[in-house]
C-alpha cells in the first residue's frame, strides 16, 4: 500500500520553481535557454559585496560555527535595530535573526493563524505566501492590487475581504511581482485598518533599498507606533546574498497588545535552535557599513527596467505598468487562453523562461506573466525580441478574435 502524503500538502505549489519541470524537458532538446523566471541577481552579473564576505569568513576562522543562539547573536539583532530606527520604526519589540526572510514569515504566520482562519495576501503577491496557508490549512482571502492605480493595494477590497476570522494583513512593498511602490495615503489607510480590526500587519519590506527614479520608500511601521507590525527583511535582495538564506523580523507596536504573541513567536524560535551562525557577522557589515554597491545596482536595474517596459509595451497585445522598485515586471497578456498556455508554449518555441501570472494571484478574467529583469541589457533584448516574433505567432495560431491592447 502507498504510503499517504498528508491532506496539507495538496495545494502547495511554487510557480517560480515550478515552470522549471517545462523549461528542463525544452533545454534537453538543446534549444539556447534565457531565464527570466528567478529573482537571482547573483546568477546574472551582480556579486555580494566583498566586506560582507570578509566579515563572514573572519568568523568561521573564529570558529563562530557551532549554534548561536535562537534570536540571533547580539551583534547581529543591534544593527538590524539601528536599521530599524533608520527607517522610523518605534516602539521595537523584539528582533529574531532567521534562515532568510521566508522562515521568519512562516513562524510569524504559525505563531498566529490558525486552521479555518484566514489572512489576507496581497494579490498579486510572492507565492510563499499562499504555500505557507495551504500547509497551516487556512481559509484562502486574497484581495487585489490595482493595475490601473499602478498596482496599489485595493483599500475598499481589502476592507470587504475583513472578517471575524481574519487574522493579519500581508503587504510586500516593493511589490513581488509587479515592482510596485505603495504610497504613504496606501500606508497609512493599511494601519488604520489593521488598528480597527485587531490586526497584525506583516510588511515584507524585503526590496527596500531597490528603488528607481528618486522613489522613497516608506516603512510601513513607521506610519503609527502603536501598530502591530512585524517588518521582514535579509541579505537577499539588497545586498546582493540569497544564497546565504539570511533574513529577519522586528516586531514593533503596543507591548501590552503584542507580548503573548512574541512569546509564541520565541518558542518556534528556540525549537529550531537558530539561523546560520558565521553569516550573521555579514549583518553589521551589510547594513552599518558600506553600501556603495547600491548607486551600481540602482543604476543597472533603472537601464534594464527602461528597456523592459519599452521593448514588452511595443508588442501588439501586451502592455506592461512601470515597476518603481525590486526588479521584476508584470505584463499582462490581452489574450482568450490563460496565461498558462501562452508561457508554456513561449518556453517550447523560443527557450525564453517566465512565469505565468496565475502562479502570484491574479484579479479574475486577467492574464499576465512575471519576469526578472536582471540580466544583461543583451540577453534581455534577445528575449524581448523572442517574445515579440513569439507573440505575434501566437495571435496568429490561437487568438484570431481576441482584442489586443
Amino acid at each position: 500500500m502507498k504510503i499517504k502524503a498528508a491532506d496539507r500538502t495538496e495545494n502547495i505549489k511554487y510557480a517560480i520553481r515550478d515552470i522549471l519541470l517545462i523549461a528542463d524537458e525544452v533545454a534537453k532538446t538543446g534549444k539556447e535557454m534565457l531565464y527570466l523566471n528567478i529573482g537571482d541577481p547573483n546568477i546574472y552579473d551582480f556579486s555580494t559585496p566583498r566586506h560582507m564576505i570578509e566579515a563572514t569568513y573572519k568568523a568561521m576562522l573564529e570558529n563562530h560555527c557551532g549554534y548561536a543562539p535562537s534570536s540571533g547573536t547580539q551583534d547581529a539583532r543591534d544593527s538590524i535595530a539601528r536599521e530599524a530606527e533608520r527607517k522610523g520604526i518605534k516602539n521595537v519589540l523584539d528582533i529574531f535573526v532567521t534562515t532568510g526572510a521566508s522562515e521568519a514569515i512562516d513562524i510569524c504566520l504559525t505563531a498566529l493563524v490558525n486552521s479555518g482562519e484566514n489572512i489576507l495576501t496581497p494579490t498579486p503577491g510572492y507565492p510563499l505566501y499562499t504555500a505557507i496557508q495551504s500547509k497551516l490549512q487556512l481559509v484562502e482571502n486574497p484581495y487585489y492590487l490595482d493595475e490601473s492605480n499602478g498596482w496599489q493595494p485595493s483599500i475598499d477590497d481589502i476592507k470587504n475581504k475583513i472578517n471575524d476570522k481574519t487574522r493579519a494583513i500581508i503587504i510586500i512593498n516593493p511589490n513581488n511581482p509587479t515592482g510596485s511602490n505603495a504610497s504613504r495615503e496606501t500606508l497609512e489607510e493599511l494601519v488604520n485598518l489593521a488598528l480597527e480590526n485587531n490586526l497584525v500587519i506583516f510588511a515584507d519590506e524585503i526590496y527596500d533599498k531597490l528603488l528607481m527614479d528618486g522613489e522613497e520608500h516608506i516603512s510601513l511601521a513607521s506610519i503609527n507606533p502603536e501598530a502591530p507590525v512585524i517588518t521582514f527583511g535579509g541579505l537577499s535582495k539588497n545586498y546582493l546574498a540569497p544564497g546565504w538564506r539570511i533574513g529577519w523580523g522586528i516586531v514593533s507596536g503596543n507591548r501590552n497588545i503584542l507580548f503573548d504573541y512574541i512569546e509564541a513567536i520565541n518558542k518556534i524560535l528556540r525549537s529550531r535552535l537558530s539561523a546560520n551562525h558565521p553569516e550573521m557577522y555579514a549583518i553589521p557589515a551589510a547594513l552599518d557599513g558600506d553600501q556603495s554597491h547600491l548607486t551600481e545596482v540602482v543604476a543597472k536595474l533603472t537601464r534594464r527596467r527602461n528597456m523592459t517596459v519599452e521593448m514588452l509595451n511595443d508588442i501588439e497585445g501586451i502592455s506592461c505598468e512601470v515597476p518603481r522598485g525590486a526588479f521584476y515586471a508584470f505584463p499582462r497578456l490581452h489574450i482568450q487562453n490563460d496565461d498558462n498556455h501562452f508561457v508554456a508554449e513561449l518556453i517550447k518555441e523560443t527557450g525564453v523562461v517566465v512565469v505565468p501570472g496565475s502562479g502570484f494571484g491574479q484579479e479574475p478574467g486577467t492574464k499576465h506573466f512575471r519576469l526578472v529583469f536582471l540580466p544583461d541589457e543583451e540577453t534581455l533584448q534577445k528575449a524581448y525580441e523572442k517574445i515579440a516574433d513569439f507573440t505575434k505567432k501566437y495571435f496568429n495560431k490561437y487568438e484570431v478574435n481576441s482584442v489586443s491592447k
